[in-house]
């Protein structure tokens, strides 16, 4: 009897062991096979292959989440690569303008048979061009870091009405040749904050008012407590924009009014963007063709008590 039940049990666990490597086959190694294919896939740059789970939603076991899992990632990483390759291409291009055009110019000054009013010409469209150029680079570099997390500088106690003067007082003279007519309203506000990235802010939105803004119009820039949030508007009676326009404005590389490529790289305001986003803040844009543009930009809970 006892060699009966021992050659029983011997019998049971063989059959046991036997389907179970059977199910372990079918299941878990399969799972891990489809996997390192996966992955070595994944590896070489393919993000299109998909890991179909083994059960259905409701009876999910890890391998199938590691499977849910790593199909999102791959769809992440398509994205990003396309985001990359459109990036990549974008600053290619816009480098390529400016550097045409320095070679152009600069081999027109070669020539040496310029009276002085052609060469300073000359001269003004190079120093423009160089402008251009290291304003992509500059906003690439700021850009860059600003998604990639890098270092942030220290938060101080910033009085934002004073940093929006200072703000001015760097376009008075372009404001002045335009002849337009600038209002500012500043209450006296203090925010704990980046004061460096602020500037970014009203650099840009300050900028793009007085560019689009035909001689003779009007800007104006304002900063109110709304509760613990400031509120601070940048006003102009300029071109405007259309509905469209408006929805990608805050795109990289988007420039709706084309006519005015010349005078930027569509980096402006997505830098904007991403520095408002950083600060927990909002941005909005008003405007219709030819009715000119607001900008409001609501710092949250900023305002402080020093």
């Amino acid at each position: 009897i006892s060699v009966i039940m021992l050659a029983v049990c011997f019998s049971l666990t063989l059959i046991c062991s036997t389907v179970d490597a059977f199910r372990r086959k079918l299941t878990v190694d399969k799972s891990v096979e489809e996997i390192a294919y996966w992955t070595e896939r994944i590896s070489k740059g393919d993000f299109n292959y998909k890991l179909a789970p083994k059960q259905n939603h409701k009876n999910y076991d890890d391998l199938d989440y590691i499977m849910v899992n790593l199909n999102n990632m791959a769809d992440s990483l398509d994205k990003n690569e396309v985001l990359k390759n459109d990036f990549i291409s974008n600053v290619s291009h816009e480098i390529k303008t400016p550097l045409a055009i320095i070679k152009s110019y600069a081999e027109l000054l070669q020539k040496g048979n310029l009276d002085d009013a052609k060469r300073e010409e000359y001269f003004d469209i190079l120093i423009s061009a160089t402008d251009r150029l290291n304003n992509l680079v500059l906003n690439v570099l700021q850009l860059n870091k600003l998604e990639n997390q890098a270092a942030y500088p220290e938060k101080t106690l910033v009085r934002l009405d004073e940093s929006l003067i200072n703000t001015v007082f760097t376009f008075e003279e372009l404001i002045e040749s335009k002849k337009l007519n600038l209002d500012c309203d500043f209450d006296e506000i203090t925010c704990f904050t980046y004061g460096a990235y602020l500037e970014i802010i009203w650099n840009n939105l300050l900028s793009n008012a007085v560019k689009f803004t035909p001689p003779g119009g009007k800007i104006a820039v304002s900063l109110k407590s709304k509760g613990r949030d400031a509120v601070i508007k940048f006003e102009d009676s300029g071109i405007g924009m259309d509905k469209q326009t408006g929805l990608r404005i805050f795109d990289k590389f988007y420039q709706g009014d084309t006519s005015r490529k010349t005078e930027g790289n569509g980096l402006g305001l997505a830098l904007v963007k991403k520095v408002v986003d950083l600060l927990g803040g909002e941005i909005t844009v008003e405007s219709g063709l030819n009715q000119g543009t607001s900008f409001t930009v609501v710092l949250k809970d900023a305002v402080s008590d020093e």
